[in-house]
């Protein structure tokens, strides 16, 4: 990869934190702003004598344009990643994805980054039963946080348009893998189920199990955001990160207690506004855009996932 100086928004949480790893191995330049609202820095353990960290918020405008300092590409990752808790509290999801980010692309403007790659969701998607899920349709969030981020991807969409700041959208599918926290109320599926499942509790499931979901182990998250790096020019698309398969909660289960050697049942609790029923990616547009390929299937990353889950935990 071209060595590059990259901001990576977020960079203490989940993603962030993975992304960071990845381009300090790759020896690259790394600069990192987070506020600590949602991420750790133990999640970037061994690296702060490699990476400049900067604890503030990235949606504050002084905070923002002097992060973009010699900035050449930025990895925004930063954001409330959580659809029950934009229906809790949605204007701290509007202040941290809304404003944030229309904050961070004037910076990188004024700046002049050279590249702007957005941590979108399929959560724009909503709940429309065609699938799979192709980034011309129609959006239709259906929470807060859906909304938040599709009008971060119409800013960068602008923003390429008007000022000619190259940016890209990667609308991200439920993403999984090593430091995502499940601890949080609001905790994302695969950590919840994994952790209790290792401790021979029930997890809760919220409906009946047969949502279907196209989990993407983070490796192929890492992944995309390089190709959307180095690709030779972004002009504001917006493409699907994902595998390109689909599978249940209940099945995924399934295949932890086989991979655990339990045998957990869940609890069952009724179904969570703003939770979609089916998603599916086509991931046609990123490997014709940014080429990319999904890098670790599946049942691969949960393994993996669940390795780590069992180290760190228990």
């Amino acid at each position: 990869m071209d060595k590059n100086t990259f901001l990576v928004t977020g960079g203490a949480g989940f993603i962030g934190s993975n992304l960071c790893r990845a381009l300090v191995e790759d020896g690259c330049a790394v600069r990192v702003v987070d506020n600590l609202l949602t991420g750790y820095k133990k999640n970037l353990d061994g690296l702060f004598d490699r990476i400049e960290f900067i604890e503030a918020d990235m949606g504050d405008p002084e905070v923002a344009y002097k992060a973009m300092k010699d900035i050449d590409v930025v990895l925004h990752q930063g954001a409330v990643p959580s659809v029950p808790r934009s229906v809790d509290d949605p204007a701290c999801t509007h202040v941290h994805c809304v404003d944030a980010t229309f904050q961070l692309l004037e910076a990188a403007r004024k700046q002049k980054v050279k590249r702007f790659v957005y941590a979108a969701s399929s959560s724009a998607y909503g709940d429309s039963e065609i699938l799979p899920k192709v980034e011309t349709m129609a959006p239709n969030p259906r929470s807060p946080y859906a909304v938040a981020k599709l009008v971060g991807e119409y800013y960068c969409r602008v923003f390429y348009d008007v000022f000619g700041l190259e940016t890209i959208s990667l609308r991200y599918f439920n993403v999984f893998g090593p430091r995502q926290d499940p601890a949080s109320q609001y905790a994302a599926a695969i950590p919840a189920f994994v952790t209790f499942i290792l401790k021979e509790q029930s997890p809760t499931v919220y409906g009946d199990g047969e949502q279907s979901r196209d989990f993407t182990y983070i490796d192929n998250i890492i992944h995309a955001n390089i190709q959307a790096a180095r690709a030779p020019r972004t002009a504001g698309q917006v493409v699907n990160v994902a595998c390109g398969e689909r599978i249940t909660v209940n099945a995924i289960l399934q295949m932890i207690n086989e991979i655990t050697g339990r045998d957990i049942k869940a609890h069952y609790a009724p179904a969570r506004t703003g939770d979609v029923k089916h998603s599916l990616a086509d991931i046609t547009l990123a490997r014709e855009v940014i080429g990319f390929e999904p890098v670790i299937s599946f049942r691969r990353g949960l393994e993996i996932a669940i390795e780590w889950y069992r180290e760190h935990l228990l």
